[in-house]
């Protein structure tokens, strides 16, 4: 398609999604001067999941100036417990964090949250749309049209950039055919708000979120700011197939029965809201940027979120994007440079959290959050990782190597444990065949 004939730009830059990533974004290049649309599919406030924040998020809220918002809005988090076998958990304290990570995050209902994000950048003169679908987009060589659907209405809209915050919907990635699934870590989850589960004994102030691992996958409790608390379980996908017609609150109940300490917590819960399910978790897209269009958060990739790290990397990401299509539209000869260093720096911490989710569900994995030692600060290092320091911090990121390092020994002093055993059950096995085919 040539740039000849194309009506003139509607806005500087088109935003497809009004969640976190797309709000953030939206709001900041309108703070630098550019005439933004932020397009959202749905209407505010919508239910979504992704409800713990990270005190990396911290920052980030007050750089947009809604830090005080999100404080009306959240309830204090001060860390994250991990159980142990014999029941008790062993809590993570974000004041225990290297570098300077604030010592706290916010636990909020995403549905309140993403609406007051959405309309603070309407306040800071971002046109945001509700109920308008981005469905799909052509490019020129001077922009981007994107045909938009309003309740039924069609129209086009004209942008010198595109930036796709369309979360897992990913409007992008497919309609480019960019989706990759993971090989690696494939999950589905299930997912409730219920009232009257209690408190883990060890925290008696409710500001902490609860990983409980079991033996198909791990579940969170994480406690909301109206008294609600919100219960999932990520699960493998084949044995959320074992359900084979359950009605879907059986199903999560006869589930949250099977997980560690789970029982206790919820013998006086009464489920407030539809259990939900949703499909496999864990995607990239092979290509994050490409002339006058970027993604960021969902829209690229998305990780199974047992260290709740989705809304911070979906905001991190758009902050980062900021200066890409900021700097696009000043130097139009810079932009391949600037997506390349947006896409290296993105890859490289995503890379940090998905090594440990790949590995959580492991015995070594295991032992080592339900007993860290601090040597050489290693575990606050993990404490960092957990707050959402992943990405600039050297002597974060040189404790994450040790950790690694003491991972990897500790796996191979399990494996050879494990073959051990192995040998000598079948060496007792054959003792056991030979006496019993000896002649009495």
């Amino acid at each position: 398609m040539d740039g000849s004939a194309k009506p003139p730009f509607d806005c500087d830059v088109l935003v497809a999604g009004g969640g976190p990533g797309g709000s953030t974004i939206s709001t900041l290049l309108a703070r630098r001067g550019w005439r933004v649309a932020m397009l959202e599919k749905s209407r505010h406030p919508r239910f979504h999941i992704g409800e713990s924040l990270l005190p990396a998020n911290i920052p980030l809220f007050e750089e947009i100036g809604a830090l005080e918002k999100l404080r009306a809005l959240g309830r204090l988090k001060l860390g994250a417990d991990f159980p142990r076998d014999d029941g008790s958990y062993y809590t993570f304290r974000f004041d225990r964090a290297l570098g300077d990570t604030p010592p706290y995050a916010f636990q909020v209902k995403r549905e309140d949250m993403d609406q007051m994000l959405f309309e603070h950048a309407r306040a800071n003169g971002v046109d945001a749309r509700e109920e308008t679908a981005v469905q799909r987009v052509e490019f020129d060589a001077a922009g981007v049209t994107a045909h938009i659907d309003a309740g039924g209405a069609k129209s086009t809209l004209r942008a010198r950039y595109l930036v796709d915050a369309s979360g897992r919907d990913t409007l992008l990635g497919k309609q480019l055919k960019l989706v990759e699934r993971s090989a690696a870590h494939q999950s589905a989850a299930m997912f409730a708000h219920y009232r009257g589960v209690a408190w883990n004994p060890d925290d008696p102030g409710g500001n902490i979120i609860s990983v409980n691992r079991f033996a198909h996958g791990w579940a969170w409790f994480i406690p909301l700011p109206d008294g609600t608390t919100s219960v999932g379980c990520v699960c493998k996908p084949g044995y959320l197939k074992t359900r084979q017609g359950a009605n879907h609150d059986d199903f999560m109940a006869s589930t949250l029965a099977i997980v560690p300490g789970a029982g206790r917590r919820m013998a006086g819960a009464e489920r407030v809201t539809p259990v939900r399910f949703t499909g496999n978790y864990s995607y990239a897209c092979r290509r994050m940027a490409g002339p006058r269009w970027i993604l960021v958060g969902d829209a690229w990739a998305f990780l199974d979120p047992v260290f709740s790290s989705g809304v911070f990397l979906s905001m991190y990401s758009a902050r980062r994007a900021l200066d890409v299509v900021d700097g696009a539209l000043r130097e139009p000869a810079r932009e391949a440079h600037l997506q390349n260093r947006y896409a290296k720096h993105l890859r490289q911490g995503y890379a940090r959290f998905a090594w440990f989710i790949y590995r959580f569900n492991s015995p070594v994995m295991k032992a080592l959050f339900a007993d860290p030692r601090n040597v050489m600060q290693v575990e606050q290092g993990v404490i960092s990782m957990l707050a959402g320091d992943v990405f600039d911090n050297r002597q974060v990121l040189s404790k994450l190597r040790v950790f690694k390092t003491i991972y990897a020994i500790a796996s191979l002093i399990n494996l050879r444990r494990w073959a051990a055993d192995r040998f000598d059950r079948h060496r007792q096995n054959r003792m056991r065949v030979a006496a019993d085919a000896a002649p009495e």
